[in-house]
């Protein structure tokens, strides 16, 4: 391991997946579940040797989940914002993925002019949850772009997903469950058509918290509802037997 890549501040975390581990800077967004529970949701649309975009990546933690839960051949992980780019880079290099995981540090506006029309098979996405406006917007501007559609819009990410996507492609995202009729209308504008949706709730008996969903790029007209997620058993702080298998605790 080259330690350094490790710069002052920053924190090397053992994602105990199949020996990952991730650079974080606490001043900065670090990853949370959501992360974890979408690359485990994306990894099963994802097919042997598809080539993957990773888009508003932060610092790398999707990318870096899939190299591990999913048979991409390639992963690119699109950041606008340069120090969680950076940490992504070093993470990658880290873990000697660079053959796999390429990071680039751009805006998800210019996508389609880098990269090229329909030539990925699945885009992953974690995007800003709040429209910009809705709450209080943290003064740390890397956390704040992290939470609120500061560089991106809900619509800016779905219109371009359709650029990108091949017929057929597959775009999976995690969002709250009060923007679902924004996704869905957006989907269906940009011929995304919603294809599998599954609520996530902190335990049995509590209000979804998160809603994940896939839809497929110039897709039929067919949407699986699948059985909620619970994070904790009902005494509220153990994980559930589905969350432990997803971080592959145990094994």
């Amino acid at each position: 391991m080259d330690n350094n890549l490790i710069r002052k501040g920053e924190r090397l975390d053992d994602l105990n997946l199949g020996g990952l581990k991730l650079l974080q800077d606490p001043n900065q967004f670090c990853f949370g579940v959501d992360a974890v529970l979408l690359a485990d949701f994306a990894a099963g649309a994802i097919k042997k040797d598809a080539a993957v975009m990773d888009m508003c990546s932060g610092n790398g933690i999707i990318a870096v989940l899939l190299t591990h839960k999913s048979s991409a051949k390639h992963i690119t992980a699109l950041e606008i914002q340069e120090g969680a780019a950076s940490l992504a880079e070093r993470s990658v290099r880290l873990n000697d993925l660079c053959s796999k995981v390429t990071v680039v540090n751009n805006d998800l506006k210019n996508a389609a002019e880098i990269f090229g029309k329909s030539i990925f098979d699945n885009v992953v996405c974690n995007p800003p949850y709040k429209q910009f406006g809705g709450g209080l917007i943290n003064e740390n501007s890397a956390s704040a772009a992290a939470r609120h559609e500061i560089f991106c819009t809900l619509e800016d990410v779905i219109r371009v997903s359709s650029e990108l996507l091949a017929p057929g492609g597959k775009l999976s995202m995690i969002h709250r469950p009060e923007r679902l009729a924004d996704i869905i209308i957006l989907m269906k504008k940009y011929k995304i058509e919603p294809k599998r949706l599954r609520f996530v709730h902190p335990s049995s008996g509590k209000t979804a918290a998160m809603i994940l969903i896939e839809g497929a790029y110039c897709g039929r007209p067919w949407l699986k509802l699948e059985p909620p997620l619970y994070i904790y058993k009902e005494n509220g702080h153990e994980y559930t037997d589905e969350i432990n298998s997803i971080y592959e605790r145990g094994r």
